[in-house]
């Protein structure tokens, strides 16, 4: 089969497209045949080596965490799906999406609704969930709720704004003035261009900030919450979780960070969303598996407006 292959942690240059051996499934495994893969930060971070305390050091590697494709085989011990079956998945830390196959557990493989188009599909399980449990789970956004949403232009942030409209907040975007019309097409109600105003230099204050591209620290941001109010963001580092537990021990404004969790319920929330046309998933664009160089040096610009995703099949 065709994959993502690298041997070493690095840049672009360590990625080859290679013919490997279809990987063998365990019990508790389904082999996916890979239509689609969602392209995120974190596959980036992972072939740099900073995640490599997750992945190891062991090479070869496949690179690739989130996809939607269809079941080939199925492992002794899962009884949920069938051959055939249309699903969507995440390899996790295993990584391996970036392939014609890719074994994932079958708890992190969910039924795919056939209105769904696969390659919208493959961008559910990391930024599609990600901006679900952040703005409901961490920052308890609710009808009449405030909440800002930073680099709500990018793949998280376009879900993020999407879902806290859904849920009945009033929406402040953070992105750049060229994507003002896209955020608010998507529900935002109000814009701030980053390159004119700083947020966190206002008076105006909010229930959530979540921080969807992790570029303003909990201390930059803690003057624009309310006094109750939540920061959330996505890159648990060392400094975000000392501001959790300090935040924790004491009444006020909180810290928090998320790490996707892959859900049922959540999931299935998230496709009839979709499927009701509630939620639009946006794609910037659409690489061939042979480009995978190009679409990641895509996702380092901090440009894209949307998700970026792989066809593979």
């Amino acid at each position: 089969m065709k994959a993502v292959v690298f041997n070493t942690y690095g840049g672009n240059d360590v990625l080859e497209v290679q013919e490997v051996i279809k990987p063998a499934i365990k019990p508790d495994e389904v082999l996916i045949r890979v239509h689609a893969a969602g392209v995120n930060p974190v596959d980036w971070k992972v072939r740099e080596g900073q995640a490599k305390i997750l992945t190891g050091s062991r090479f070869p590697k496949v690179l690739g965490i989130e996809c939607s494709g269809e079941i080939v085989e199925m492992g002794s011990l899962v009884e949920k799906f069938r051959a055939g079956d249309a699903v969507i998945a995440n390899a996790g830390m295993r990584i391996g999406a970036y392939a014609e196959y890719v074994t994932v557990r079958g708890q992190a493989v969910f039924l795919k609704p056939e209105l769904v188009a696969f390659e919208d599909a493959a961008t559910l399980p990391i930024a599609g969930l990600t901006a679900l449990q952040a703005i409901r789970d961490k920052g308890g956004i609710a009808p009449g709720k405030q909440v800002l949403i930073n680099g709500a232009s990018g793949g998280v942030g376009t879900f993020a704004v999407q879902i806290a409209k859904i849920l009945g907040a009033e929406v402040t975007a953070v992105c750049s003035a060229a994507n003002a019309g896209l955020v608010k097409r998507l529900g935002a109600d109000h814009v701030i261009d980053y390159h004119q105003q700083d947020f966190t230099k206002t008076t105006d204050r909010y229930d959530c900030i979540f921080d969807a591209v992790s570029s303003r620290s909990f201390g930059e941001c803690k003057r624009s919450l309310t006094e109750r109010g939540v920061y959330v963001n996505t890159l648990p580092t060392p400094s975000i979780f000392w501001n959790i537990f300090i935040t924790t021990l004491l009444p006020g404004k909180k810290a928090a960070t998320m790490m996707v969790s892959q859900r049922e319920a959540d999931m299935e929330w998230m496709c009839e969303q979709l499927k009701t046309g509630r939620l639009k998933v946006v794609i910037d664009k659409v690489f061939p598996l042979d480009q995978i160089k190009d679409a990641l040096a895509y996702s380092q610009t901090g440009r894209a407006r949307g998700k970026i995703v792989l066809k593979v099949l």
